[in-house]
């Protein structure tokens, strides 16, 4: 099962939900772009991956569908199936390119099984996957007014971008709870914006507001004081930027620094990475919950596939999906009550629709 075609594109398609413009303490977006990978095998099979095109907080420069140019060199005459070689040997140099070509084998190996990747990852431990939708840092008026869409439409967990100014982030979470009261579970993501001494003084504000966990509020390299601070507050706090490999996270389950750990394909490497970190944190009894980067149905159903295989992910997992104008596939997920079905199809068990790849594509 040979690697005899590698084909790249870049998307960019606007976010059409009513909490967007996406502001964090980075960047306000209206539109979501992607990179997307194509492979074809000599035995006729076919793909997909998907990779976030733009990291705005670690000031890499846009993917570009121009990688394919070295991917090529490189991957056709490869192995489809041998993923542990991906890593090992180091075939693509950038990570979040990686990613997208190991989402791609995955897609393949599922579908020369005829099975769907769940059951190639473990086995289903679940099938209908709760949603965290998502929000940007809103004023406390409007907070309170998506929340209760969001309550609405029947989603149960909510998650805020913050970070730019404690005092905003405070005004924030009053106003989701005098909306909704404890109708949505809460959590707020700083995305590294604060020091530990702002740290653990919000911390402690937010007490009162139980928030099912306080992420990522320092920069990633801040494990020790994540581990300190969460002797001083009843606040939890989760790490994402910090949870890239085994290494940072067995730092992070050693010094006891986190509550929860948000790991992510794109950071880690690809769906193999993730599921190591998620069995490593089962170890330190350490829930884990898929990040989200504002994904297309490809990285989607991958959400769902790690998520219904792994008994360690029991809470809701990071969601944008449903504030995509459109997406690629020729059958979208559907989100019904805050959940989403667990594809069954071989594969991802998805179909990318060329039409829309060719609409919404970069030129």
């Amino acid at each position: 099962m040979k690697i005899t075609q590698v084909d790249a594109f870049v998307i960019d398609v606007p976010q059409r939900h009513a909490t967007f413009p996406y502001q964090s303490r980075y960047i306000a977006t209206s539109t979501t772009g992607a990179l997307l990978i194509r492979l074809e095998t000599d035995n006729n099979l076919v793909g997909w991956g998907e990779s976030p095109q733009i990291l705005s907080f670690y000031g890499e420069p846009p993917l570009s569908a121009e990688v394919v140019v070295s991917l090529r060199s490189v991957l056709i005459g490869k192995d489809a199936g041998a993923i542990e070689a991906l890593y090992a040997e180091g075939w693509v140099e950038h990570l979040r390119v990686q990613s997208a070509v190991e989402m791609a084998m995955w897609d393949v190996l599922g579908k020369a099984c005829g099975q769907p990747l769940y059951r190639l990852l473990g086995g289903p431990v679940r099938k209908q996957i709760d949603l965290a939708c998502c929000m940007g840092i809103q004023p406390y008026d409007r907070a309170g007014e998506i929340a209760k869409a969001f309550v609405d439409d029947g989603f149960t967990t909510l998650k805020t971008k913050a970070g730019r100014d404690p005092e905003e982030d405070l005004a924030m979470v009053r106003g989701i709870r005098d909306a909704v009261g404890d109708q949505l579970k809460l959590r707020i993501d700083p995305n590294t914006g604060y020091t530990p001494e702002v740290t653990l003084q919000l911390a402690k504000d937010l007490e009162p507001y139980n928030l099912e966990y306080f992420e990522q509020p320092m920069p990633d390299e801040n494990i020790a004081d994540s581990a300190r601070i969460r002797t001083q507050t009843s606040t939890p706090l989760a790490l994402n930027e910090s949870v890239t490999t085994l290494a940072h996270v067995r730092e992070i389950l050693e010094l006891n620094a986190a509550e929860y750990l948000l790991p992510d394909t794109y950071q880690c490497g690809g769906i193999l990475a993730v599921k190591h970190i998620i069995d490593v944190a089962a170890s330190a009894d350490v829930p884990c919950v898929f990040h989200c980067s504002h994904d297309f149905g490809l990285k989607t159903a991958t959400m769902l596939h790690v998520a219904a295989s792994s008994p360690n992910m029991p809470l809701a997992n990071d969601c944008t999906y449903y504030a995509l104008e459109s997406d690629i596939l020729k059958h979208p997920h559907r989100i019904t009550c805050g959940s989403i079905q667990v594809p069954e199809s071989p594969g991802l068990g998805v179909e990318v629709d060329m039409e829309l790849v060719r609409k919404y594509l970069v030129k």
